[in-house]
């Protein structure tokens, strides 16, 4: 999953986008309103966690050109108001979920994993296709009931195509969900991805659409 961070705090940011990479999630940290529209004109996210108090705009108006945009991903709002009525006031206005600083990063990981359930129409947290379960909290994944070892990358491609059900993911979309900002990508990196990943369960499991991308193939 790709989380767009937007916080002009220089602690907190990085601080955030530290505990979140390690829970498994891709990061891509800004400090300013206009820089957090031009990132999502540009790169598909699953979530934004947005600040409000930001330098160049208020993160309610940023909220504001979101919704206005038809961007329809989960935003969750971090703020150290505690007024009620504003709360209100952002939930009203398209926000999904806010939390209030200073807050526990687990806490915060659980809430980006509810808002996107929510998002996909999914009740359940885990993911399934046949024998292959995924379970995104524990960043763990079994096939028949054996665990199976994935490196960081698998498992988000993996993921990422198990959220999509039967369509098509493309290989864009998989590199933006693997690789954040100044993370180097290799022509073909992905396919050696991909290619490890079907060792690892099975190569019918992950059907290659020419010329689209990826998506879940037929179960054995």
């Amino acid at each position: 999953m790709r989380v767009l961070l937007v916080e002009d705090d220089a602690l907190l940011g990085k601080a955030v986008q530290r505990g979140l990479q390690a829970e498994g999630l891709t990061v891509d940290w800004i400090t300013t309103g206009g820089s957090a529209l031009t990132a999502l004109m540009t790169h598909a996210y699953d979530t934004v966690l947005l600040d409000l108090g930001l330098p160049d705009m208020d993160g309610h108006a940023v909220l504001q050109d979101i919704r206005r945009r038809g961007w329809r991903m989960p935003v969750l709002i971090l703020t150290a108001r505690s007024d009620l009525s504003e709360r209100i006031a952002n939930l009203d206005g398209g926000a999904d979920d806010f939390i209030i600083k200073p807050f526990d990063l687990d806490e915060l990981a659980a809430r980006i994993r509810v808002g996107i359930r929510r998002a996909q129409g999914r009740t359940g947290n885990t993911l399934q296709v046949g024998e292959l379960i995924l379970y995104p909290e524990r960043q763990a994944v079994t096939l028949q009931g054996q665990a199976v070892s994935l490196t960081n990358r698998e498992f988000k491609i993996l993921q990422a195509l198990m959220q999509a059900g039967n369509m098509t993911v493309s290989k864009d979309r998989l590199e933006q969900v693997t690789y954040g900002w100044g993370e180097e990508v290799g022509s073909n990196s992905l396919e050696v991805h991909i290619h490890n990943l079907r060792k690892k369960v099975g190569k019918q499991r992950i059907e290659t659409v020419h010329g689209q991308g990826y998506r879940m193939g037929r179960q054995p």
